[in-house]
């Protein structure tokens, strides 16, 4: 794997490369790793919506990550921005390179990481761990496999006790009825201004229908909108998001426009928005 960029800084012994990114952070990108890649050649491998949390959250604000990765929104969100992250990954060899990345960032004070899956009750299950990004719960229809992992999930309300985050990013492959369903104090609470949240089908996998989730979100308050970031306006949606894989739930749009408006320029790939 070679990349022409000036940014990256050393190849590790491991056959890792560490990439200096925005504002300081930096990632171990390994062969495969898409996401991170993107990040590498793109500068932000989702673009709006990762600008969009950039623009949003503020130091001393609470994000949570559920679906983590590799931490690309945890190190934005902490290690950028200045907020405390909660984050979730399940798989673990996933789970040991978002710790590298929080560790080389040295986000400890600011990052609690948690090797589970979440869902609607505390329980075990299986989990693909060959799939990089798309990892998943295995569906009742899918063949077990040798490198499949059993994982405790966890309802996210149970660890979150209580905190109150602006910002929450949901990316669990098709789980997300089932991870919303164990965090509805959460998504109660008023001080949740946004979630960004995969929706491209993958439900359909358990049986799940998007519809409904859109609906539940619409009676907590919320409705689906894209951020433009070069005009730092949100745009309104119906239903959810056709051209991202991600749609953008907000509330309280005053709050958000006058935290986006304000919000100092992120300067990625040497642009600055």
């Amino acid at each position: 794997m070679r990349f022409a960029s000036s940014q990256t800084a050393m190849r590790l012994a491991s056959g890792g490369i560490v990439h200096h990114w925005i504002r300081g952070t930096k990632f171990i990108v390994y062969p495969g790793e898409s996401g991170l890649t993107q990040n590498i050649y793109c500068g932000l491998h989702e673009y709006a919506d990762m600008l969009f949390l950039l623009h949003t959250l503020r130091s001393g604000d609470l994000f949570v990550d559920v679906g983590a990765n590799v931490g690309s929104y945890t190190l934005l969100a902490s290690g950028v921005v200045g907020a405390k992250s909660i984050s979730f990954e399940p798989v673990p060899e996933t789970f040991q390179r978002l710790t590298d990345n929080a560790l080389i960032n040295r986000l400890g004070d600011r990052v609690a990481l948690h090797q589970c899956g979440v869902g609607a009750e505390n329980d075990e299950m299986v989990f693909t761990s060959d799939q990089n990004c798309t990892n998943h719960v295995l569906a009742e229809n899918e063949e077990r496999k040798a490198n499949d992992v059993v994982v405790p999930v966890r309802r996210a309300d149970e660890v979150l006790n209580g905190m109150s985050p602006v910002m929450i990013k949901i990316d669990v492959e098709g789980y997300e009825t089932q991870a919303l369903r164990g965090a509805t104090k959460t998504l109660g609470n008023p001080t949740l201004r946004a979630v960004i949240m995969e929706l491209n089908g993958s439900g359909e996998r358990y049986g799940f229908d998007e519809s409904a989730i859109i609906r539940m979100m619409q009676d907590l308050g919320f409705s689906t909108s894209t951020y433009d970031p070069f005009n730092r306006v949100l745009v309104p949606l119906e239903g959810k998001c056709l051209t991202s894989g991600n749609t953008l739930f907000v509330r309280d749009f005053e709050f958000l426009q006058e935290r986006l408006a304000s919000a100092d320029p992120i300067e990625v790939n040497r642009l600055s928005i």
